[in-house]
């Protein structure tokens, strides 16, 4: 047998406690390890007993247990970077704080004080162990603004609040301090990091989600994980700051609480990135081999496009470069379908999908009373918006006019229609939007049309 010499892959540590809802704490921590492409290692402090609404129970683990978890992980497996979330006692932090330092692993401190559900997860008199202990041994520590103010004495309401308490929480020792901006004021979240006597900001906007347990933990291990691979702080903060947004946009709705973020979305889109491509190539072969496609072509030319199914942007949409045109009856591709091609189908389905996620695909074809006819015809929901009554301030703004359009069609339909039409405006060619789950089913209504 020969055995092939693989680069070790990077190893991080969770010393947090167990989430029984699979949202926070080393589930949250563990899925987010993989999502950036580490290995996983935990030792568990407390075992709790929550679901989305609240927290039943704790059983902290005992602290010579802990110490044996973290010295079994390290002594065999090795450990690269580590992070702390849920620790509920001073007995625990120093226990914590004393193996920290032993084996001078990079460790990134969540202050966790209080769960989602309002159950305090840090006991009162164990913030001084914690101030005491682990910010001075911390690569970094990661409050949320209300966590701030217990560290650091002061009210966090503005970023200007944030930047003075990552420097007095800094003053504590920690090399860099991470206030987070969730619950702060404003249409952003603003995160403020304070490394190496310099502030770096990054801004997203705030998601309207109840599906946001577990944030911090996914945060803080989005960050141990690019720290375990060598990154710097600041590399591993935009990473961290990405994740979370897009694992928020994409929580998973279950529970009747605060149901958990998904921090799998973006391993999710990469696995699905060819398969998406592939459907959209077969849509185009379906619609190529159509034997006459006048009455479906408009001037502009069809596009046929499809998202990843944790779409973002357009960059997250394929698409035909260039759109598909008629050559005397038959449509020809331009261009190989790929990512980022078409911002006007993209806009579509990106907005469909803020009311039904199921929506990924798009088909745009020629105005005409007769099309319309024969998608009713199809039992297919037809719903539409008028061009004219676009308000100022949307046409004004570049990109504005589909999302309001889709938003009037959805209200006016009740749901997400099948197909969108409009009958156009100065210099804009009537267009009807067939909207759908999959490209290739989109390809064959079409089809059927012609």
């Amino acid at each position: 047998m020969v055995w092939i010499d693989l680069k070790r892959v990077p190893v991080a540590l969770t010393i947090a406690g167990s989430d029984s809802g699979g949202g926070a704490g080393i589930q949250a921590d563990l899925k987010t390890f993989a999502a950036l492409g580490v290995h996983g290692t935990v030792a568990i402090t407390s075992i709790t007993a929550q679901n989305t609404k609240e927290v039943r129970a704790v059983q902290d683990v005992s602290v010579d247990v802990i110490k044996a978890q973290i010295e079994a992980v390290v002594s065999d497996i090795g450990v690269d970077a580590a992070k702390t979330g849920m620790l509920h006692t001073s007995e625990i932090i120093e226990a914590v704080s004393e193996e920290i330092s032993r084996y001078k692993i990079p460790l990134v401190v969540d202050p966790v004080m209080i769960a989602k559900s309002g159950a305090p997860l840090l006991k009162e008199d164990a913030v001084g162990s914690l101030i005491r202990s682990l910010l001075p041994v911390a690569k970094v520590v990661t409050p949320n603004a209300r966590e701030a103010e217990v560290l650091a004495g002061v009210k966090v309401k503005s970023v200007e609040d944030a930047r003075r308490a990552a420097r007095l929480i800094a003053d504590m020792g920690p090399e860099g301090v991470i206030v987070k901006g969730g619950h702060t004021e404003g249409s952003e979240s603003i995160d403020i990091l304070f490394y190496q006597g310099d502030f770096i900001e990054l801004r997203a906007p705030r998601l309207e989600s109840r599906n946001t347990h577990g944030t911090g933990c996914s945060f803080s291990a989005a960050i141990t994980a690019e720290l375990a691979k060598g990154k710097d702080l600041r590399e591993a903060f935009r990473v961290a700051k990405d994740l979370v947004t897009h694992a928020i946009m994409y929580g998973i709705p279950v529970g009747k609480g605060h149901g958990p973020l998904n921090p799998m979305a973006s391993l999710y889109n990469e696995s699905e990135r060819y398969s998406t491509l592939m459907r959209v190539v077969e849509a185009v072969r379906i619609l190529e081999g159509i034997e006459d496609a006048r009455k479906i072509a408009p001037e502009v030319g069809i596009n046929v496009a499809m998202s990843l199914p944790y779409a973002r942007d357009s960059y997250d949409v394929a698409a035909v470069p260039g759109r598909i045109h008629l050559v005397g009856r038959k449509l020809k591709a331009t261009s190989y379908p790929e990512f980022g091609a078409s911002d006007h189908l993209a806009r579509y389905i990106l907005t469909s999908r803020l009311y039904d996620r199921e929506i990924r695909a798009a088909i745009n074809i020629a105005y005409s009373d007769e099309n319309l006819e024969r998608l009713s015809s199809m039992g297919l929901k037809v719903s539409w918006y008028d061009r004219r009554e676009e308000p100022g301030e949307v046409k004004a703004r570049e990109g504005a006019t589909i999302p309001w359009g889709v938003r009037v069609a959805v209200e006016r339909a009740g749901r997400v229609p099948d197909a969108i039409f409009h009958r156009g405006d100065w210099g804009k060619e009537p267009m009807i939007v067939l909207l759908g789950r999959d490209a290739v089913s989109l390809a064959e209504v079409v089809r059927s049309i012609a």
